[in-house]
């Protein structure tokens, strides 16, 4: 099988959503098929939209796949004539995200025109899947295929988890990009005291949004959070495995997320989560069970929820041992991927001209 994957920039960039992108090739070529990387450059969204007027679509490929993140770029090709069948990775919508109202009409007309444009869906989430048949009464051809969750292996023992609940102080682990979506502001807000009795490590890029990674920075500053926030920037494996295995919650309270590997990525380690109710987190967490949801920007709930695992030991461990459990529920990247390849094997097999 010969496929064609369209992203923006590197396969290598640091993101859920590239995470799953880079295992589904690795996955794909594992099983003998070609793999052709077709790279888009980064730019803004007024950009790629211009992307239109040249962009053309390969021709020696049995099946395309195009992250959906590119769909500015990708509305005039498609509609063109195509010997192969069009398939959409569909990690979440942006007109899903938070932002101004005339903003998100925009954007989910444009959207609703690529979405339109191609054969097939990869939806990583059933949230996602709705979304999207929403918006365009979609009959086409889908799978949910929930991304890759094992990449650090077998989850940690009970006993692994058990020891470290132990310990005074809450360690709190925010794992993300620093861009405005993924929260990490109202983390500070929810422990904005320079007497907070928690430890917070805060793991990923600063260079996603430049101008709130330094809002963020100065907020730590003025707000005297220094002595208890730490920035880490990304992190190799090793180094992020231990900020795992030190940890007692994961901390990310996104406005909206397509699904959130991140959270089961933490229970591995036994990390209750506390994500938000947009987007697909509650298809991970089970509030107040493995973790909480709560309301998006919600600092004030988000700062009774950790004050609570913070003065009841027994919680915080029955939650861990449940966030553990919940990890070992979900299937692994090999079935996932498996799947994914016989519906694209499928969509070659019944595509006509």
């Amino acid at each position: 099988m010969r496929v064609g994957l369209i992203i923006y920039g590197s396969l290598d960039t640091r993101s859920g959503g590239y995470l799953y992108d880079r295992k589904l090739v690795e996955y794909l070529r594992s099983q003998g098929d070609s793999v052709e990387i077709i790279s888009l450059p980064w730019r803004n969204y007024t950009a790629h939209l211009t992307d239109n007027l040249h962009v053309k679509l390969p021709s020696n490929l049995d099946i395309l796949i195009q992250d959906e993140l590119n769909h500015p770029s990708l509305i005039v090709a498609n509609h063109a004539r195509h010997p192969y069948p069009i398939i959409s990775l569909v990690h979440h919508l942006r007109c899903s995200e938070r932002r101004p109202a005339w903003q998100n009409i925009f954007y989910r007309w444009v959207e609703q025109k690529y979405l339109r444009s191609v054969d097939g869906f990869i939806f990583n989430s059933k949230t996602t899947e709705t979304v999207v048949n929403s918006l365009v009464e979609n009959e086409k051809p889908g799978i949910v295929a929930y991304p890759p969750t094992d990449r650090f292996g077998d989850p940690v023992s009970e006993r692994e988890i058990i020891e470290p609940a132990k310990s005074d102080k809450l360690r709190i682990l925010f794992l993300g990009n620093l861009i405005y979506r993924k929260g990490l502001h109202t983390l500070l807000e929810a422990v904005s005291s320079k007497h907070s009795p928690f430890r917070i490590d805060v793991v990923g890029s600063l260079t996603s949004e430049p101008q709130y990674a330094k809002q963020i920075q100065e907020y730590i500053s003025q707000n005297q959070l220094s002595s208890f926030v730490f920035l880490h920037g990304p992190l190799d494996k090793e180094p992020l495995i231990d900020k795992l295995k030190n940890a007692h919650v994961l901390v990310v309270p996104s406005s909206y997320e397509g699904f959130g590997i991140v959270y089961l990525e933490g229970m591995c380690f036994g990390l209750p989560a506390i994500g938000t109710t947009a987007g697909a987190a509650s298809e991970i967490i089970t509030d107040g069970v493995d973790g909480f949801l709560i309301e998006p920007e919600n600092a004030f709930a988000l700062s009774e929820r950790l004050k609570l695992l913070d003065e009841r030991q027994d919680i915080l461990l029955q939650m861990s041992l449940a966030a553990r459990a919940r990890y070992l529920r979900q299937p692994t990247w090999e079935e996932t991927a498996g799947r994914i390849r016989e519906f694209l094997l499928r969509q070659i097999d019944g595509f006509s001209v």
